[in-house]
């Protein structure tokens, strides 16, 4: 049985590192704090992988555990942010690299963001998580989550040379008619 727990939780890592890692690192804003924050929340999720595994969403759970993680470092003590020009390393479509200048400047933007802000503009237009995902991953109402989008995106769009990126179309997450999502 342990063994088999074992071999989820590997399958489910290397699923999932590198979307978790960017998370982390829009979360933080730098490459090096996003592992760590990363591989902090996946110990954690490794001690109680019994329980998570069972939830209906691991990946949800574990996202959580990264939101709460980055939470915990800003309460322990106060930290000042060192950004990066550069998102970590992530292959991508020739389409994202052409805009990897804009991204850089789109990630120094949402380092002026507060903490929590940040993770509800990361999670609901980065992830495309709905507000109700959002909701549950930072155990908040939907409400808050409206507003605190709302608020971070007007911060967004204040930010010098912006206005291209926070006034994109988000995609809509609301079923089809022939009853799948999107």
């Amino acid at each position: 049985m342990q063994a088999e727990l074992e071999a989820q939780f590997q399958e489910f890592v290397r699923a999932r590192w590198s979307r978790l890692v960017r998370t982390a690192y829009l979360l933080t804003g730098d490459a090096h704090h996003a592992e760590d924050l990363t591989q902090t929340a996946l110990a954690k999720a490794y001690r109680s992988w019994r329980r998570v595994a069972r939830t209906d969403s691991p990946e949800a759970y574990v996202r959580r555990m990264l939101v709460s993680c980055n939470s915990d470092r800003f309460r322990k003590r106060r930290v000042k942010e060192a950004l990066t020009a550069a998102p970590p390393e992530t292959a991508g479509r020739e389409e994202d690299v052409l805009r990897v200048d804009e991204r850089g400047a789109l990630i120094a933007a949402l380092a002026e963001l507060p903490p929590r802000q940040r993770a509800v503009v990361v999670m609901r237009y980065w992830e495309d998580l709905s507000e109700a995902e959002v909701a549950g991953v930072l155990g908040c109402s939907p409400g808050t989550v409206k507003s605190q989008a709302s608020k971070g995106l007007a911060k967004l769009r204040a930010y010098p040379g912006l206005g291209w990126a926070v006034d994109r179309p988000v995609p809509s997450r609301t079923p089809s008619k022939q009853g799948g999502s999107r």
